[in-house]
């Protein structure tokens, strides 16, 4: 399998029915101390057209049997699936994909709570998007608190906003964490290779990224909407270099080969970056340096990539 095979790629399906709104999704692993705060904020929403697709990861802890009683609790459907086996939230992201029964999918991890009018302000903010410009929206995000009720990250400059993940970031690369829902009509023409589950983390962007790509936009909102958890155990946001190697691997690579041809003279550094942290992930990879040249596009970015392949662990 060629490394740059292992890239995500868009491919448009036929047209789905939604039986609901949206679909929340919630991976979980280990999570059985702070999965409550799904429900409790799930349960109080103002607008009831939802159901919810709970997936565990394969969790060490008692997270499958609190899962089984607060679902007994739940005043929304729930479709939940038990992974025997860790997979990593990826392959649980492209499970719930193909199971949703909603119109957008918002994911909604197992440590965070939501205010009672989420799913509310949501529907509303799509519905007020002019018509003529829905067709090219991905979504919805919006901003997030942490439990202490401080913003987290940068609001957007403008609200509403319109843009895309790759633009946004570099227009505003402190933004940090945000909150959004995604058309899952969209999320079903994404094709990812299973030979990337199981390796660690990969990063959401890389889904994001692809989204971008294929020209839709978002719609960013400042609205606190979410309660993001800084301080749990396992945050995904907590890097470990090796751990997480195959997945920058795959975003840096990503990042490199769709935006070059727009974006390389414009934003020089940006690919000088993914480069590096591409240099810093080979090192604990299994691939050489003639997979890697195959796998970039741009002949400039391949000639950066060799010169720093002999200093590779130095990074």
């Amino acid at each position: 399998m060629q490394l740059v095979n292992l890239l995500p790629t868009y491919k448009e399906q036929e047209t789905l029915n939604f039986e609901y709104t949206f679909t929340v999704f919630t991976p979980i692993y280990n999570r059985a101390d702070t999965l409550e705060r799904v429900f409790k904020s799930l349960n109080a929403q103002t607008f009831r057209d939802f159901e919810l697709v709970m997936i565990n990861d394969g969790s060490k802890d008692n997270s499958h049997d609190v899962a089984l009683e607060l679902i007994k609790t739940a005043t929304f459907p729930v479709h939940y699936i038990n992974n025997k086996i860790n997979k990593h939230k990826m392959a649980c992201f492209m499970q719930a994909i193909q199971v949703a029964k909603g119109k957008f999918i918002l994911p909604f991890d197992s440590d965070d709570a939501c205010t009672p009018d989420a799913l509310e302000v949501f529907k509303d903010e799509y519905e007020a998007i002019p018509i003529e410009k829905q067709k090219n929206i991905s979504g919805v995000t919006c901003l997030c608190n942490d439990q202490f009720g401080n913003l987290v990250g940068e609001p957007f400059k403008t609200s509403p906003y319109y843009s895309n993940t790759f633009k946004q970031q570099m227009e505003q690369p402190n933004a940090s964490e945000k909150w959004g829902f995604t058309k899952t009509e969209i999320l079903k023409n994404i094709q990812v290779n299973s030979n990337i589950f199981s390796r660690g983390y990969i990063p959401e962007g890389v889904i994001w990224e692809l989204i971008a790509k294929q020209g839709f936009d978002t719609k960013y909102i400042n609205t606190t909407l979410r309660t993001y958890y800084l301080d749990t155990e396992n945050a995904i946001s907590i890097q470990n270099h090796k751990n997480d190697a195959f997945g920058m691997a795959i975003y840096s690579l990503s990042v490199l080969n769709w935006y070059y041809q727009d974006y390389l003279f414009k934003k020089p550094m940006l690919f000088v970056k993914r480069v590096y942290t591409l240099l810093r992930a080979s090192q604990y990879l299994e691939f050489n340096l003639k997979e890697y040249q195959q796998a970039i596009q741009s002949k400039l970015l391949k000639v950066c990539f060799t010169i720093g392949w002999p200093l590779k662990k130095l990074l």
